[in-house]
């Protein structure tokens, strides 16, 4: 029998019992923590910022709830240029200003963040393809190419098992409950690699970073927000867009991502044939959103 248990065995990998691998396990994480920084926006919030790469063009990447620089990182695997990577107000190192918060906050966070650095292209993941397709409300014509990777809301709030798992993600971090944060982090990962090296790495960095940083209160009701209430406001948008969903994942239902691509002018749409899509098709969909972005005009 094997199970997930927390906290992990002192050589870093999960404890198996009975027959299984015998091969040296790690929890390392694949990526090293990078260096950041603290930038101020013109609207006043610092936020925490990462710039790689270099040359033309640049791209923004926005990322979900409760993740941040280290998820939307792989993301940029192959996207040529520069590549701007930022934590949403509330989250890692950047600002939490008083509350209540709502999504025309979240866009005003990434646009600064990309008129700061000249970002023509835009990567949003859960979270921020929320943010994401606000900003392309008020601004139609800020980005000429942008990424909609798993959108978890639309023009309607999230489903209620996705605003129920953010109030108990916030509320172990600030309780410093290190196996309610595991279990919940754990849950993101498809139960065939959940009990994995690669899957231990990964949590551990998570609870890492989110014991150290902390999450908002006031992320709590952002959860029960609506990034476009009205759909129709995406028409006049001219960026060519890419929508990528996937069935079967309840906090980031395929409907979402198909109205969302319905409501952009032009607008193409890949749906995966199951979750865990970091996990499971991590190849095709660093490929998928490269080759895209690095499309000649």
């Amino acid at each position: 029998m094997r199970d997930f248990r927390w906290p992990p065995p002192p050589d870093g990998g999960p404890r198996t019992y009975g027959p299984g691998p015998s091969g040296p396990r790690t929890g390392r994480p694949a990526l090293p923590e990078p260096e950041t920084e603290v930038i101020t926006t013109p609207h006043g919030v610092e936020l925490e910022r990462l710039v790689t790469g270099s040359g033309k063009p640049t791209t923004v990447f926005a990322h979900g709830i409760a993740h941040g620089i280290a998820t939307t990182r792989p993301l940029g695997s192959g996207v040529v240029g520069r590549k701007v990577f930022f934590q949403f107000r509330g989250h890692g190192r950047s600002a939490a200003p008083a509350g209540p918060w709502g999504y025309p906050d979240l866009a005003r966070d990434l646009r600064a963040v990309a008129d700061l650095t000249g970002a023509g292209r835009a990567v949003g993941m859960s979270l921020g393809a929320g943010a994401l397709a606000r900003l392309l409300t008020d601004s139609p014509q800020r980005f000429d190419r942008a990424v909609f990777f798993l959108p978890s809301a639309f023009d309607a709030a999230r489903p209620a098992s996705a605003r129920q798992r953010i109030a108990e993600l916030v509320t172990a971090v600030n309780d410093s409950d290190v196996s309610g944060v595991a279990e919940l982090i754990a849950a993101e990962t498809p139960v065939p690699v959940r009990n994995t090296p690669a899957a231990w790495a990964y949590l551990r960095t998570r609870i890492d970073q989110l014991l150290r940083d902390g999450l908002a209160a006031e992320l709590v009701d952002l959860a029960d927000a609506v990034p476009v209430p009205d759909p129709a406001a995406l028409a006049a948008v001219t960026a060519r867009v890419l929508v990528i969903g996937c069935v079967g994942d309840d906090l980031h239902p395929a409907e979402t991502a198909e109205r969302l691509a319905a409501a952009i002018p032009g607008a193409a749409l890949h749906v995966y044939d199951r979750p865990g899509v970091l996990w499971n098709q991590r190849t095709d969909l660093r490929q998928r959103v490269s080759g895209f972005l690095n499309e000649p005009i």
